[in-house]
């Protein structure tokens, strides 16, 4: 998943504007590498990272080596019971897609949770588009099919099941990459 997540940091620490949020929720954010990114693009915003605490056990390295450790805080946790609450932004990157639709919403629910109805939504994911011509995220969307119970998904797929956790999607922007920001906002 490091891996991938170095992938996609660049485009969407560049291609989206975090600054206008003051905490920033990062739910199954891995060791922190992305939220680290966005901080540094967003200087007066601070960080809640979020993932199984047998995860996050590695992101005070990784925070401290890029200067976040003091702007960002580390709570362990499953996202299946719960989400941290305060955020006014919360972000999660290439979870949703591998869910099959119960458990995409019951995720998504327990975001709505946490979220203050002034709070944003933002999912990073690989939105399949509505043309038939050759796409990166099609080719992953095989690649789930084959290898696990997730998918990706279009716009409209998107809207719908942010929907049923309570979510309005407001936007989708795409990155300089094959991966975008599903905006919403609670409904």
């Amino acid at each position: 998943m490091t891996s991938i997540s170095a992938m996609a940091v660049s485009p969407i620490a560049a291609g989206y504007d975090f600054s206008r949020y003051t905490t920033i929720v990062d739910v199954g954010g891995g060791h922190g590498g992305l939220l680290a990114a966005i901080l540094a693009a967003a200087p007066t915003s601070r960080g809640v990272l979020y993932d199984m605490p047998e995860v996050v056990a590695g992101a005070p390295a990784v925070l401290g080596q890029r200067g976040m450790a003091e702007r960002v805080r580390i709570e362990g946790g499953s996202f299946f019971d719960s989400v941290p609450t305060g955020g006014d932004a919360y972000l999660l990157k290439h979870i949703i897609h591998d869910w099959p639709d119960e458990q995409a919403v019951a995720i998504l629910r327990n975001v709505r949770a946490a979220a203050l109805d002034g709070a944003t939504l933002l999912l990073l994911e690989t939105v399949i588009p509505e043309h038939d011509r050759e796409f990166l995220g099609k080719w992953v969307d095989l690649e789930m099919l084959l290898l696990g119970p997730g998918r990706e998904r279009t716009a409209a797929e998107y809207s719908a099941l942010l929907g049923q956790a309570g979510f309005l999607m407001t936007r989708v922007v795409q990155a300089a990459s094959p991966f975008s920001v599903v905006e919403a906002t609670p409904a």
